[in-house]
C-alpha cells in the first residue's frame, strides 16, 4: 500500500493537499449514521473513530489506519439533499469565505473552528453546488489516496462550465484548463499545472431533482465488482460500468440516495 499525503489527478498526478484550493477532504451528512457507516464499511473497507462534533455527531473513516473522509449526523429537523461534499483547502477560511460571497456564492454555514483539527465554512457556488472550505490545522485532510477506497478525483457537475468556471479561478485561483470538443463540455481545474479538479457540462442530463452538484469519485480495484457488492447493501446504480480514458467508471447512489461514483484506474 502506497501512502501519499496528497491528492490524486486522473492520471495519477499528487498535489499537496495544504495548496489552496487542491480538494483534501470529503464529507457526507445523513440522516442514518450508523446504517451508513455500515454500508461504506463493508464497501470500501473503512473504519470509524469518533470526532469532531461542531456540527453535530460525526465520524472520521480510516483505510488501515488512515483518515480518508467523514461521515456526520444531520439534525432530525434538516431535510437537506444527502451528498458527498468536498472540501477545497485555505489558507485562511475567512479570507476565502468574503471571496466566495463577493463572487456571487454563499457561506451556509462558518467560518467556525472544528476543535484542534482546523477551520471550516460550507458554501455554494452561484448555480447552488455546495462546498466546503477547509483551514488545516492538526488534521491535514485525506491522508492516503491512489488506493482501493481512497477519494480518486472531484468534478462539478452542472448545465455548462464556462459560467461557473470565473467563480472558482477567482475564490480559488485555479488554472483552468478546457477540453477542446465539440460535443464534451469539461475543464479542468489546475493548481501549479497539476489537475486537481474538473467542471463537467452536462446540459440536459443533468439531473432534475438534483441540480449543480460535486460529484466524488472513489478508487476501486474492480468496477464492476463493487457495483455488484454495492447492490446487495442497498446501493443504487445510476449509471452501469463503462469504460473511459480514465479507467472504468460506474455511477452509484448509497441507500440514503448520495450520488457518488467509482473508478477502476487502467492497468
Amino acid at each position: 500500500m502506497t501512502e501519499a499525503r496528497g491528492s490524486a489527478g486522473p492520471n495519477g498526478e499528487t498535489q499537496d493537499l495544504r495548496a489552496p484550493g487542491t480538494p483534501c477532504w470529503v464529507s457526507l451528512m445523513v440522516h442514518g449514521m450508523d446504517a451508513t457507516q455500515e454500508f461504506y464499511g463493508s464497501l470500501f473497507g473503512w473504519e470509524f473513530r469518533p470526532g469532531p462534533h461542531q456540527l453535530g455527531p460525526y465520524a472520521r473513516a480510516l483505510l488501515d489506519g488512515y483518515e480518508v473522509a467523514g461521515i456526520g449526523q444531520l439534525p432530525p429537523d434538516r431535510h437537506l439533499p444527502i451528498a458527498w461534499t468536498p472540501y477545497l483547502a485555505s489558507d485562511d477560511v475567512d479570507v476565502t469565505a468574503e471571496t466566495v460571497r463577493l463572487c456571487g456564492g454563499t457561506i451556509g454555514v462558518g467560518p467556525l473552528d472544528a476543535a484542534e483539527a482546523g477551520r471550516l465554512a460550507i458554501g455554494s457556488d452561484p448555480s447552488g453546488a455546495v462546498f466546503g472550505i477547509w483551514q488545516a490545522a492538526a488534521h491535514l485532510g485525506t491522508a492516503i489516496t491512489g488506493v482501493p477506497g481512497t477519494p480518486a478525483w472531484n468534478e462539478l457537475v452542472t448545465v455548462e462550465s464556462e459560467s461557473v468556471t470565473k467563480f472558482y479561478e477567482t475564490v480559488f485561483g485555479y488554472e483552468t484548463e478546457p477540453v477542446v470538443s465539440t460535443d464534451f463540455d469539461y475543464v479542468t481545474l489546475n493548481i501549479a499545472g497539476h489537475p486537481v479538479a474538473g467542471i463537467h457540462g452536462v446540459g440536459h442530463a443533468l439531473p432534475r431533482d438534483r441540480g449543480p452538484h460535486w460529484m466524488t469519485y472513489f478508487e476501486v480495484a474492480d468496477t464492476d465488482e463493487s457495483v455488484t457488492r454495492l447492490t446487495d447493501l442497498g446501493g443504487h446504480v445510476l449509471k452501469p460500468p463503462t469504460d473511459s480514458p480514465h479507467g472504468r467508471v460506474a455511477t452509484v447512489a448509497d441507500p440514503e440516495g448520495a450520488r457518488f461514483s467509482l473508478i477502476q484506474s487502467p492497468n
